[in-house]
């Protein structure tokens, strides 16, 4: 099997790789929630909610949850 005669210089092999780049950007459906737009199967980055319910509650609008301010008062 043949080999290169001569070392592809970096700019060659950049050039070549740079087609990963290239990507399409990922589907965007709305939240339930909130409407933002979000990744499909993720927490929602703007309220923190997923399948309809709660998870990350420091993303969470302060006047949602009372019982939970007051722990994090403590």
């Amino acid at each position: 099997m043949p080999n290169p005669k001569r070392k592809h210089t970096p700019h060659r092999r950049d050039c070549r790789r740079s087609a990963n780049s290239k990507l399409a950007t990922p589907n965007l459906s709305k939240c339930s929630n909130c409407g933002a737009a979000r990744m499909s199967h993720k927490i929602c980055p703007e309220c923190g909610f997923y399948d309809g319910k709660l998870v990350v509650y420091n993303k969470a609008k302060k006047s949602e949850h009372p019982s939970h301010q007051e722990a994090h008062k403590r």
